[in-house]
């Protein structure tokens, strides 16, 4: 049977209501794609210098240029006069656009034509690229239709659960080029286009990087935008043509907002957003996806010190955050300016443009949000208590599965509650609520104990940027119409600026803190095996077990894994004041050894044991009423479909317990990306990414094969990894190292911090 499958080239564009360039406003250097084909041919150093966008736009057409900068331009002639030199450069700049059409990959004969057409720089060159990985989730949940071609070969096998699907009935050539054409747009080293014919005036569809502005560690920063990443096309799910996916290639070089940087992202960065957008989702915390990961070895990066190059494509319904607004309205109504940022690239912020705040806010409402608005009724506010829950439900993910974002800057919160921009993200180790994860944040700003209330203050962000649109709806009672400040004086819009903050700040804040809480509260419940909901839950059973973690120094993961073992029954003839027997046979005592860390043990601080045991006991005791509850046994047993006698509880280990402890691992991870597991494998990566110039790229290699084993494991993390529970000695090699990941790591990582350099 013939593949339904799809080359790249192939995928369909959205309905022409669905595509963001379309409705939003590009900057005027090239307002279509026409215009962007005559510029990158003409001018191309326009859209590779940093400036600032014209106040009206939304984001610039762009194509990918993913080049070491600055540039390797050979010197133009010395006797030729300046703006020759000038005509030179760019002329040179021309030649490493896509400007010649290629042929696009086969495709089976039943494939509608494509909507692009594909073009290539024919004159620069290019640099090797090797697929690392591309993520089978991301594929599944997504991209259905996407063929891969023979990537999983490439790529090294995969676990079975996972694997890409291969139509057998492909030919082996076409198999290769559907691989090398993904490779090639997800790389940047060609680029899928349509630009209207001559004489027609249709927009066509050309890739895209976002303007958005934004306050970074409570700092007004100015503009900001997509400076190292590229949108380069959007496509319907087959099975729902309403619900559209952007891909973006974060790395793919320069751009207008790129500052003093050089457009691009190191393997080590590339790495670690690759894996941890899958692992996010598999956590069932809201988060952008990752769909490849596609290392360029022969491409330098300078940060800290000389690295490689990578790209990661990165996956989502849409990728506008609360900078997008305040870029539109910032908290300098009056001033255009630029200056030298500390990375000596230019900043700068406009002038706001109210008709693009409104355009912007009605594209959110209707296509990303997608509000159950009727045309003409106010949106604004809507629009901000609805990013106020989906973040306040993200940080309620975070905090329960112990993850620290470590730059929540307003440009880095997603309009639509996602994870988005990883960069010196951790999960927690040792558990202690004031863990700074990026070493850059010196004053703690975006500790883990402070992330809920950075959301409050983004979304205080978005509410004032929008202060002007729901003053007017307000008074007005609709929607603001276009050009709704034409005949509006500047002080009234400030004036609806401070009533909206000083009438809804206050009430945005309890929405947000409410909503955190409701939903915090309830996954708690659900890594401690409580199925019902009672008043005292947090302040009897989940504050005391994070403070007891905390004060014991004990690891946030492993002990809420292994706390799913603890039998209510153990306790029912002990007291809380009973000294343990030091009997293996007990299996209470042999709960207790194994959850508190030992004197001997490699990874554990300094722990008072005999304190530790006393106070473990009496919250255990306090912990089994709770599971013992009647309300509670009697939810188990109904899901267990055990039936109940009187609905007493009966102290006895029956199948409910097993039901239970099996159903509260479905929310305490096995396996964690720990900052451990990631500076082991980049190390790896980054060894074999200096020896790519003597490896045939397309053979796959032992640090390919581990990053597609993790992401495996990242992608299930609930899993009994490395037969949990068993004995070691009849251990698989395989299964041993499955355990080792799933540990907890040397002592001097954990806690470990990254930086922003990425």
């Amino acid at each position: 049977m013939a593949s339904s499958k799809v080359p790249i080239s192939r995928l369909p564009l959205p309905q022409s209501t669905h595509i963001l360039t379309h409705h939003l406003n590009p900057d005027p250097v090239a307002k279509n794609v026409k215009e962007l084909v005559e510029l990158i041919k003409t001018q191309p150093s326009v859209l590779r210098k940093s400036r600032a966008a014209h106040e009206s736009a939304h984001f610039f057409y762009m194509t990918p240029l993913p080049l070491g900068f600055p540039y390797s331009i050979r010197p133009p002639p010395d006797d030729i006069t300046k703006e020759e030199r000038a005509a030179y450069v760019e002329k040179i700049i021309s030649l490493f656009e896509p400007l010649s059409e290629v042929p696009l990959a086969p495709s089976p004969g039943t494939t509608p034509q494509s909507d692009f057409k594909k073009y290539h720089s024919l004159e620069r060159e290019h640099h090797p690229r090797e697929l690392l990985s591309i993520a089978p989730t991301c594929l599944r949940d997504c991209f259905p239709d996407l063929d891969v071609g023979d990537s999983l070969r490439v790529m090294g096998d995969q676990q079975s659960e996972t694997k890409i699907e291969e139509q057998d009935s492909t030919p082996v050539e076409a198999s290769k080029a559907a691989r090398e054409e993904l490779v090639d747009i997800l790389s940047g080293n060609s680029v899928l286009m349509s630009i209207p014919p001559e004489g027609q005036d249709a927009r066509g569809y050309a890739p895209w990087s976002l303007r958005y502005s934004g306050h970074q560690f409570g700092s007004w920063a100015g503009q900001l935008g997509d400076g190292r990443a590229i949108s380069i096309l959007e496509t319907p799910l087959p099975s729902d043509p309403d619900t559209t996916f952007e891909l973006q290639l974060k790395g793919a070089g320069r751009t207008p907002f790129s500052r003093g940087a050089d457009g691009l992202a190191v393997l080590r960065s590339s790495v670690r957003e690759y894996l941890v957008a899958e692992a996010m989702q598999a956590l069932r915390i809201p988060t952008t996806r990752s769909l490849s990961l596609i290392s360029l070895p022969t491409i330098r990066v300078y940060r800290e010190e000389v690295e490689t190059a990578a790209i990661v494509c990165r996956v989502a319904e849409s990728f506008i955050r609360i900078g997008n607004f305040q870029a539109l309205n910032s908290e300098q109504p009056d001033v255009s300016y630029m200056f030298l940022g500390s990375s000596g690239g230019a900043f700068a912020q406009q002038p706001p443009n109210f008709e693009a705040l409104r355009v912007l806010g009605e594209w959110v409402t209707r296509r990303v949000l997608k509000l159950d608005i009727k045309e003409g009724e106010p949106w604004a506010k809507k629009l901000v208590w609805e990013c106020a829950r989906r973040n306040a439900l993200m940080g309620a993910g975070w905090q329960a599965q112990g993850f620290m974002h470590g730059v929540m800057n307003t440009d880095n919160i997603s309009i639509m509650g996602l994870t988005i921009d990883y960069g010196p993200y951790a999960f927690m180790d040792i558990f202690d609520e004031g863990h700074i994860c990026n070493h850059t944040d010196e004053g703690g700003r975006y500790a883990y104990k402070y992330q809920p209330t950075m959301i409050v203050y983004a979304l205080r962000m978005l509410l004032k940027s929008l202060g002007p649109v729901i003053g007017y709806e307000s008074e007005h009672g609709k929607a603001v119409p276009p050009g709704w400040t034409e005949d509006i004086p500047r002080g009234k819009l400030k004036t609806w600026t401070a009533e909206a903050e000083e009438e809804l700040s206050d009430d945005l804040e309890v929405y947000i803190m409410e909503t955190f809480a409701d939903e915090y509260w309830r996954l708690m419940r659900q890594r401690l095996g409580l199925r019902t909901s009672q008043i005292n839950d947090h302040t009897e059973i989940i504050q005391p077990l994070l403070a007891l973690m905390q004060k014991h120094s004990m690891d946030f993961h492993a002990s809420f894994r292994y706390l799913t073992t603890f039998r209510a029954s153990w306790m029912s003839p002990r007291t809380a004041d009973m000294p343990l027997g030091n009997d293996a046979a007990d299996p209470l005592d042999g709960f207790l050894q194994t959850l508190l860390p030992s004197d001997s043990s490699d990874t554990a601080k300094s722990v008072n044991l005999p304190e530790a045991t006393k106070e473990w006991l009496e919250y255990l005791q306090t912990y089994a009423a709770r599971i013992n509850l009647a309300e509670e046994q009697a939810a188990w047993k109904e899901l267990a479909g055990e039936a109940s006698v009187d609905g007493t509880p009966s102290g006895l280990d029956q199948e409910w317990e097993t039901t239970r402890e099996a159903h509260a691992k479905q929310y305490n991870p096995r396996f964690v990306l720990r900052q451990w597991v990631l500076e082991d494998l980049i190390s790896t990566l980054q060894a074999e990414a200096k020896d790519a110039g003597n490896r045939d790229l397309e053979t796959p290699t032992k640090g390919r094969e581990a990053l597609n084993k993790i992401l495996h494991m990242c992608t299930e993390p609930f899993k009994g990894w490395g037969a949990e529970g068993l004995s070691g000695e009849a251990l698989t090699d395989e299964e041993k190292e499955e355990r080792r990941l799933c540990g907890t790591g040397p002592m001097n990582l954990m806690g470990f911090q990254c930086s922003c350099s990425s």
